[in-house]
């Protein structure tokens, strides 16, 4: 019992370096960052949204319990005093909004950003820049999720104000090698999200231009994978 206990642990650590010899060889893992900016202010409400919560305010009215006027006075007087705040709120429309400065991070604030870089990317079909996430070739990292944090350090410097949700990816794609690109190896990409915390400016050191765009101008940069990051996307 032992003897065929250890020959099948033996058979099964053969399998495994040979499954990861040709993995190296066959293939790259690449880790890509989806860093994200949440909304600012509060989305507008959808007309449709808007009516169904009125009506169900009015129905509510109807069978609502009716309390004594002394308790209401009670409740008018409290509270009151000298100070007196004047309220300003600020505006939704920026002008990095009337520029359509897409550098800034003070546009569609009711909406979420997306950071992409112009530059060399793994696997292009050639030697011309194009769109893409911050990412980077998983080499000797203890976890893909170091790998990701490495890739948005390379690009924004410093991780002081971002948030990795979670340690698992979000999403991965498989692209397999291009005809006319150097790359022969079957990519694997894993695409983690990040956050942005308490800041409005990062310093892109990596590229040769960037962008902060919403879902919706996001996915016309990959008209490909337009359809899988639409799904994976769940956002405004």
């Amino acid at each position: 019992m032992q003897r065929s206990c250890k020959n099948l642990a033996s058979s099964l650590i053969t399998r495994r370096r040979f499954c990861s010899s040709a993995t190296k060889s066959d293939e790259k893992i690449v880790a890509s960052v989806l860093f994200e900016r949440l909304p600012v202010v509060i989305p507008k409400i959808d007309p449709v949204v808007y009516a169904f919560q009125e009506f169900s305010f009015r129905w509510r009215q109807q069978f609502r319990r009716a309390y004594p006027d002394s308790f209401l006075k009670k409740a008018d007087n409290r509270g009151q005093g000298d100070y007196n705040i004047d309220y300003v709120p600020a505006p939704r429309v920026t002008e990095a909004d009337k520029t359509n400065d897409k550098k800034s991070l003070q546009r569609a604030l009711d909406r979420r950003l997306y950071l992409l870089i112009y530059g060399h990317t793994y696997g292009a079909a050639g030697e011309e820049p194009v769109w893409h996430f911050p990412e980077k070739i998983y080499e000797s990292e203890g976890t893909l999720r170091k790998c990701a944090e490495s890739a948005l350090k390379s690009v924004i410097g410093d991780l002081t104000n971002t948030y990795f949700v979670g340690n698992a990816p979000m999403g991965h794609m498989i692209m397999p090698p291009k005809e006319n690109g150097k790359e022969l190896s079957t990519l694997k990409r894993f695409i983690f999200k990040s956050q942005v915390i308490a800041t409005d400016k990062f310093d892109i050191k990596k590229g040769k231009d960037f962008v902060w765009v919403t879902k919706d101008e996001l996915l016309e940069y990959f008209p490909e994978q337009a359809e899988y990051l639409d799904k994976m996307i769940i956002s405004l």
